[in-house]
């Protein structure tokens, strides 16, 4: 699991909703802080939270992971 991956990933899918961190965090339940630092790198999702964003913005986990690039 590529954390890089992961990171760049959640930031492509907030900025292509056009949404801030704060926004973002708020469909997910968690804080503005969580996702800096999920889009930083320093920490990840966890698997709940990975499910909630496939499932919030319509892409599967795979893309989210990095397995997939679409």
């Amino acid at each position: 699991m590529d954390i890089k991956i992961i990171a760049e990933r959640i930031r492509e899918i907030r900025k292509d909703t056009k949404l801030t961190q704060t926004e973002f965090g708020n469909k997910l339940f968690v804080s503005q802080d969580t996702i800096s630092l999920w889009e930083s790198g320093k920490s990840l999702p966890t698997t709940e939270n990975i499910i909630a964003i496939a499932e919030t913005f319509d892409v599967s986990a795979d893309y989210i992971l990095g397995l997939k690039d679409f």
